[in-house]
């Protein structure tokens, strides 16, 4: 039995390595080179081509060597295996750090104050609210959105959370649903975007949804953070909200064409700050232990965590 790397843009043959040394008794075979399909019983895939799956007659589990899944529902051809995503601690707390590190910039003024200092500007309206009086909106609370809130709540930030699906936890308000999407938007002073992108999800940070944000808090107007998929926001909204100013500024993580083009209006936008997909970059070592596991659990007889639902796709 073989596990099979499936991945493009990345560098198989040090994931290669990592697996081996990893599972040392498990062949580690790589798409677009000879191998016995027979053998496949694990697949570890990023953005792997379409179809390139199907005739692994022995495949049992497919991994994503990312936190997102959506790429693999791309693929129409996908075998009907379970699924699994990275949920990785370490991959956890950096979300975490880019959520906290660009809520505190927003909160205590620092785009501002750079942009002064190349202008050789010392200027201060004493304007500097406390972390209490900034509501944060979290959308999606899986395992990243959860934590991001908590370590919010340290700083001090008054943090809400939405989901799809009604969830309590414990110390923090939470909406769900369509019905409690408006309520959650109209308390939020800075959106942060963690949800997956499915079908349900695409576009969801659209006009409608940013017109639904606070206006009225002590920012002097709303914020967004999307670090969650690309496919979740409609680039030519979120640059009409900026020009109308019912959108103060935008930290974007994430594109829906990826490394973000030449022309898009996102570079040389003064109220939006561009990362290169960066917010959750784990160690990749990490992600190969997490996945080894996997295997030696399934290979134990033990059943396989963080199994993907189809349905929901996520």
């Amino acid at each position: 039995m073989s596990l099979l790397l499936a991945m493009t843009g990345w560098h198989v043959e040090d994931w290669r390595a990592r697996f081996q040394a990893l599972l040392p008794e498990m062949p580690i075979v790589v798409l677009g080179e000879p191998f016995d399909r027979r053998a496949v019983h694990y697949v570890a895939s990023w953005k792997h081509p379409v179809g390139s799956l199907t005739g692994l007659p022995n495949l049992a589990a497919i991994f994503s060597l990312g936190a997102g899944v959506d790429f693999l529902f791309a693929d129409d051809k996908l075998p009907t295996v379970p699924i699994a995503r990275v949920v990785d601690p370490d991959l956890t707390t950096r979300m975490s750090e880019y959520v906290v590190l660009h809520c505190l910039m927003y909160l205590r003024q620092q785009y501002r104050y750079l942009r002064q200092q190349r202008e050789g500007l010392w200027e201060d309206d004493r304007n500097q609210p406390a972390a209490r009086s900034v509501r944060v909106g979290v959308m999606g609370l899986g395992e990243l959105g959860r934590d991001a809130a908590r370590k919010l709540q340290v700083i001090g930030f008054d943090v809400a959370g939405w989901s799809r699906s009604p969830k309590a936890i414990d110390g923090l308000t939470t909406f769900s649903g369509e019905e409690g999407l408006k309520a959650f938007l109209a308390r939020t002073d800075i959106l942060v975007c963690l949800v997956p992108l499915t079908p349900d999800t695409r576009g969801i940070i659209n006009a409608e949804l940013i017109a639904g944000l606070a206006q009225g808090g002590r920012l002097g107007g709303p914020f967004l953070i999307n670090a969650g998929r690309g496919g979740l926001q409609v680039a030519a909204d979120i640059v009409a909200a900026l020009d109308a100013g019912t959108l103060r500024g935008a930290t974007l993580d994430v594109f829906e064409t990826e490394p973000l083009p030449p022309d898009s209006p996102f570079w040389r936008h003064p109220n939006v700050t561009v990362t290169p997909h960066n917010s959750a970059m784990s160690e990749p070592e990490a992600i190969a232990s997490v996945i080894a596991a996997q295997i030696r659990r399934l290979e134990a007889g033990e059943p396989l965590q963080n199994v993907v639902d189809p349905a929901r796709g996520y």
